[in-house]
């Protein structure tokens, strides 16, 4: 008896690329180019969003942040080691070559304020919410000075 791993997301890249060749979409888009994507988490909280992306063994200076048209791209890459005489490689399993990620802002977003910091291999990026956007407690006062009626007129038929 033989098991096959089920592997979702191979099988969702290979669906991808069936349709991209069924309706004569070529590969051009650099998002599909990238060899590899990092795993990425985004929560909201009161008064930001913050986008934390996993990048271990990546400096400061190897990743690039662009936040342009309400879209914010992360774009890096991970360079194979060249192989050292004498080194042979029984298995490769860690991911190589360049990434894309691509995040739409929503339009709460002070984009004029968005900060980011990397430490321990983690790139978090702070995206603070505008001011006006923020939620906010609208007090409700009784209805002064309006006029009111005891009676209502009611038409019948």
């Amino acid at each position: 008896m033989n098991l096959t791993r089920w592997e979702p997301y191979r099988e969702l890249a290979t669906l991808q690329d069936r349709l991209n060749r069924a309706f004569g979409r070529d590969r051009d888009d650099e998002v599909s180019m990238a060899a590899w994507v990092p795993p990425v988490d985004i929560a909201e909280e009161k008064d930001r969003i913050v986008i934390t992306a996993e990048l271990p063994g990546f400096k400061e200076d190897q990743i690039e942040i662009q936040s342009e048209n309400g879209m914010l791209t992360l774009r890096g890459e991970r360079k194979f080691e060249k192989e050292d005489e004498g080194k042979n490689y029984h298995r490769v399993e860690r991911s190589y070559g360049q990434f894309v990620r691509s995040f739409a802002l929503p339009n709460n977003v002070d984009r004029e304020h968005i900060r980011a910091d990397f430490s321990d291999g983690l790139l978090k990026i702070d995206l603070p919410k505008r001011e006006d956007a923020k939620p906010r407690t609208i007090k409700i006062t009784p209805g002064a000075g309006e006029k009111k009626s005891d009676t209502i007129d009611v038409k019948t038929r």
